[in-house]
């Protein structure tokens, strides 16, 4: 008997027998996605992505990734320090948030065009020791979350149905650090002043903690897309960083969802072989499980790595968008073939990412479709 999506998904989770490894598109069906907003920033009311976005939502297994509310307690002292301002040039947004501490004035910016659905950081907050020392003297209060309000979780779920399940989207402690700086930046910080790169994860992982404790407690039993691995992953740092930097503040975040019932979920691009035993210790599922060249591993070796673990990939975005129909569906079959444990569960067919541009191919409409077409020709 065929299984609701919502069951494939949680046997899945579970380790139990499925009809058919589940398939889900990521962004697409786990965003919701509005073909009809006119904004011109917009992508999603772009050429083909009506008919993408109707094929996730009525045929994959959706995991639905959002967040709580979070409302401001009045007591924050944030916009104190912080100020920022938004506008438009041409075709495209910008932002500037400035910070005034310590006697110091730093900026950040930001940019996005109008046909690319991605954030560009033209300009870091911190760029030097005297911006880093100035900003670890910042309240803590700065940092405390705000009343954490999962109605909306709840509200998600119930509007879901039997059509897949919720995953709560929360970044780790190395979130609140690394976009601080540039790529270059806070990997040199890492490598040559370990104590002062402690001193800024300590200032951002209480009020992390502190807000995964509050949404696991009153939403238990779920998935969660943990974020931050590939900031300390190779090749930016070496897996040594990885175990001080993220192992060691990431495992207690993964540890109060899993106190709560819930499964966290790594999500980590790119080479795995150096920090694969780590993630396998944090948590119970990873995603996108990267082939090569992007990653260093094959699925079967990641598989044959952590047995017990949940896969979520092992389809390649760039794939999608520009391999042949006949050969993207050999890589379908191929990961299907790899991915499932010794069961033939704790597999899910997945995408490294999703398109970013206004328009959706006929190729790439082809190979999504090729994606369900092969999964469901397995329901048995």
């Amino acid at each position: 008997m065929a299984m609701t999506r919502r069951q494939r998904l949680m046997a899945t989770l579970t380790g139990q027998a499925v009809d058919r490894p589940p398939v889900s598109f990521y962004e697409i069906g786990g965003w919701r996605l509005d073909c009809d907003n006119p904004d011109p920033y917009n992508i999603y009311n772009g050429p083909g992505w009506r008919e993408l976005i109707d094929l996730a939502e009525q045929q994959t297994d959706i995991i639905r990734m959002t967040g709580p509310r979070e409302h401001p307690t009045g007591d924050n002292p944030r916009d104190e320090f912080f100020t920022t301002e938004n506008w438009t040039e041409g075709a495209s947004q910008f932002g500037r948030t400035t910070l005034r501490i310590a006697g110091r004035q730093m900026h950040s910016t930001w940019r996005r065009d109008r046909d690319v659905n991605t954030t560009w950081t033209p300009e870091h907050l911190l760029k030097d020791l005297d911006d880093i020392k100035a900003y670890l003297q910042l309240p803590a209060e700065v940092f405390a979350p705000g009343r954490i309000d999962v109605g909306n979780l709840l509200d998600a779920e119930k509007t879901l149905g039997e059509a897949g399940i919720i995953m709560v989207d929360h970044g780790d402690p190395i979130c609140g650090v690394a976009p601080l700086f540039s790529m270059e930046d806070y990997t040199v910080l890492a490598l040559t002043e370990p104590a002062l790169f402690h001193k800024l994860m300590e200032q951002a992982a209480p009020s992390c903690y502190s807000r995964v404790e509050q949404i696991a407690k009153a939403f238990p039993g779920h998935l969660w897309r943990v974020v931050g691995s590939e900031y300390l992953s190779e090749p930016f740092v070496p897996p040594r960083l990885y175990r001080e930097f993220l192992y060691n503040y990431t495992k207690p975040m993964c540890d109060i969802i899993r106190k709560h019932g819930g499964w966290p979920r790594i999500h980590s691009h790119g080479r795995l072989r150096g920090i694969l035993g780590m993630i396998a210790e944090m948590a119970d599922g990873l995603d996108p499980c990267e082939p090569p060249p992007q990653g260093d591993m094959t699925l079967s070796e990641i598989r044959l790595a952590a047995p017990e673990m949940i896969l979520f990939g092992n389809i390649e975005a760039s794939d999608i968008e520009n391999l042949a129909p006949g050969l993207f569906e050999d890589k379908v079959r191929r990961a299907i073939e790899q991915g499932p444990d010794k069961n033939g569960s704790r597999f899910v067919l997945h995408p490294s990412a999703c398109p970013y541009g206004r328009e959706i191919t006929r190729r790439t409409m082809t190979n999504y479709q090729t994606m369900v077409r092969v999964v469901d020709s397995l329901t048995g």
